[in-house]
């Protein structure tokens, strides 16, 4: 018997598992971004708000998240989340591939308050006198945030985001403790199925590095081609 034999990768049943692990891995990244971008922001204007009830949430909310474990927040959601549920509620989970909604819900929550902590750094590099022009033009402090602040503290952030972007994605490999079918649980289960470890890992250990390799290049290709201006 080969050392390595390709052809195991290439086709039939123990390549379609892994192609199947691969894109389940990419929609975990993609849909646990989708949530955590927006639930970063709102967290990094909660921590820079002038209000103290609402800078208290938010560092209450990233501190209690980011101290705790990925791998023990999956295992919360996946295993006693469901049991706080309505029947009716922990039904509809049960039936809906509970693994992979468990899997975001903690990737996003996870994700987030670390996309926070950038965000918040976007916002504080952003000059004061930004917002106070946005007020003096007669915009709310809601409005200002929104139109102005945001979107230069999100310019700014772009770099730091996306290697939290490369974080996400790599993170996705702990799903595997509560079983959604992603890359690595299916390369463990071609190498129980065919005791083909080498290959089976080879290909999970090339798929993140190359996925993680394209989200770095961008982040540097953006970084180079829109570069973060000072203002004067």
């Amino acid at each position: 018997m080969a050392l390595f034999d390709p052809t195991i990768l290439q086709s039939g049943e123990y390549h379609d598992w892994l192609v199947q692990g691969f894109i389940l891995s990419i929609q975990l990244t993609v849909i646990s971004f989708a949530f955590a971008l927006p639930f970063g922001a709102l967290v990094a204007v909660m921590r820079t708000s002038t209000s103290r009830p609402l800078r208290a949430v938010g560092a209450t909310l990233v501190e209690s998240i980011r101290n705790v474990p990925l791998l023990a927040h999956l295992l919360f959601w996946y295993f006693a989340f469901p049991e706080l549920l309505p029947e009716g509620l922990r039904e509809i989970l049960y039936a809906n591939n509970p693994e992979a909604v468990c899997a975001v819900i903690a990737l996003s929550l996870y994700s987030g308050v670390h996309m926070a902590e950038h965000i918040r750094s976007g916002i504080r590099a952003v000059p004061a006198t930004q917002l106070e022009a946005a007020r003096s033009l007669g915009l709310g402090r809601a409005a200002a945030v929104r139109l102005v602040l945001l979107p230069q503290a999100l310019r700014a952030s772009v770099p730091p985001l996306l290697s939290q972007t490369v974080n996400l994605w790599k993170d996705t490999s702990v799903a595997t403790v509560i079983g959604a079918a992603e890359m690595m649980y299916q390369a463990a289960r071609v190498e129980t199925a065919s005791f083909r470890s080498l290959e089976a890992f080879t290909f999970a250990t090339l798929a993140y590095l190359t996925v993680s390799l394209v989200i770095s290049a961008a982040a540097y290709l953006f970084q180079r081609r829109y570069p973060v201006r000072t203002a004067a």
